[in-house]
């Protein structure tokens, strides 16, 4: 065997193994890789699991405690799962409250309000947005600022126009205070600058006035982020308490937020818990399924406002 030829063994040889070191290098760092990756991920399932537990742990004692007896949620220590079970604290609700009443009258109040406000709100964001007028900027100051100002200082001169006005105890007394909303307003403003100007100049190029620019081609556009206001509107006020029990005094026109207030008053030095709990699933049970239901665009509409 020649020099040349023992020397190109040799090479091929060293190469091999040089080519073989590297293999198993890169091998060795794509396994440290995918470990990093499992633990990664693994941590962040760990994290996210931990996290959703804490959010639906109140609801979880919520239902438990719904149909846990009066006695056993009286003791301590707390048992957080009961010996026994009871239907007791419903039929108690229904006793005591009339629920269904309250019911109707809460969803007649939030629906009204979500739908009026969103209207309103949508009509002040197009002008706030689309239209350009001398003091746009100075006028959208003005409402922003007007959000600093705390509800508690408007609560009575606003309780006492609508009582100069024969409103207590009525639908319209409780609705018309919430017909419009700034933060609504602000939101959809921010999601309207989004839309591209574009269609508007050819939409007044074909002849169209503001209001059908508004009605078909800002609107559908926009159905995300009125979802999302609408759903704020909606949760905020199934959910208020001040304010319906301010206002109303009668069975007829009382919110279940209201109601419910009412168990822990009658001169009672023991709470219902199990009754508050029945109530507090019953109220919680409608916001579920309309969020279930809407729950992708509002997402959504959240993601995207303020997009440019």
């Amino acid at each position: 065997m020649s020099t040349a030829t023992a020397t190109s063994m040799k090479l091929t040889a060293e190469q091999e193994s040089e080519n073989a070191r590297i293999n198993a290098e890169n091998e060795r760092l794509r396994k440290q890789a995918r470990a990093k990756r499992t633990i990664s991920l693994t941590l962040s399932y760990v994290a996210l699991a931990l996290v959703t537990f804490l959010m639906i742990f109140p609801l979880i004692i919520v239902v438990i405690v719904s149909f846990t007896p009066n006695a056993v949620t009286q003791t301590w220590p707390p048992k957080i799962i009961p010996s026994a079970w009871t239907l007791d604290n419903y039929t108690s609700l229904f006793q005591r409250l009339p629920i269904g009443r309250e019911l109707l009258n809460t969803i007649v109040f939030a629906g009204a309000v979500t739908i009026i406000s969103v209207f309103f709100d949508s009509l002040a964001a197009y002008g706030l947005s689309r239209v350009d007028f001398k003091g746009r900027g100075i006028l959208l100051a003005v409402l922003i600022a007007t959000m600093m100002i705390p509800a508690m200082a408007l609560l009575i001169p606003v309780y006492k126009l609508l009582g100069s006005m024969g409103l207590v105890n009525s639908y319209l007394g409780i609705i018309i205070p919430r017909m419009a909303d700034v933060g609504g307003i602000f939101l959809l403003r921010q999601f309207f600058i989004s839309i591209p100007k574009d269609l508007d100049n050819a939409a007044r190029i074909d002849g169209a006035g503001e209001f059908r620019i508004f009605a078909q081609i800002i609107l559908p556009n926009a159905v995300p982020a009125i979802l999302t206001v609408g759903m704020f509107n909606f949760m905020g006020n199934w959910n208020d308490l001040l304010w319906p029990l301010i206002m109303t005094s009668k069975p007829e026109t009382r919110t279940i937020t209201a109601g419910l207030a009412m168990l822990t008053g009658h001169g009672s030095s023991v709470t219902p818990y199990g009754v508050v709990m029945a109530g507090a699933l019953i109220s919680a049970l409608p916001l579920l399924i309309v969020f279930f239901f809407v729950q992708k665009r509002f997402v959504e509409g959240i993601a995207m406002t303020g997009m440019k």
